[in-house]
């Protein structure tokens, strides 16, 4: 089993950065990726950027590139995720998911949540102007 805890959210300005970290415990030898996600009040909940456990690979949601980079670090078990010129609509609970398994990973597609089976609780941005 593997558990994921997000911290790093809480109450922003617009244009300011906020760096989330998702630390990952339990079985994380069987991880393959790491992805963040978000959703805000009303919305689906939408693909931001995963990274590759083992190899570092990242990828990017056309509406994130530029302004999100997301990192990991296997040795600390954690995946970062930095938002950079903070805007209004960035807004949302977001989200740490993991894939345990490569063909899940690859069949689903990095950018589903079906991909992913361990997920975090959550942690709340909120972006004020």
């Amino acid at each position: 089993q593997v558990h994921l805890v997000e911290s790093g959210g809480g109450l922003a300005q617009t244009g300011e950065s906020l760096r989330l970290s998702c630390v990952a415990s339990g079985q994380t030898f069987t991880l393959y990726g790491v992805a963040w996600f978000r959703q805000s009040s009303g919305k689906d909940r939408e693909f931001i950027a995963a990274v590759n456990w083992g190899g570092g690979s990242t990828y990017y949601a056309d509406s994130a590139k530029g302004r999100f980079t997301i990192s990991g670090d296997n040795n600390r078990n954690t995946v970062d995720l930095q938002i950079h010129s903070l805007k209004s609509e960035d807004t949302a609970v977001y989200y740490c998911a993991a894939a345990g398994a490569a063909g899940q990973w690859y069949q689903e597609g990095y950018a589903s949540w079906a991909a992913y089976e361990h997920w975090g609780q959550g942690t709340q941005v909120t972006v004020s102007s």
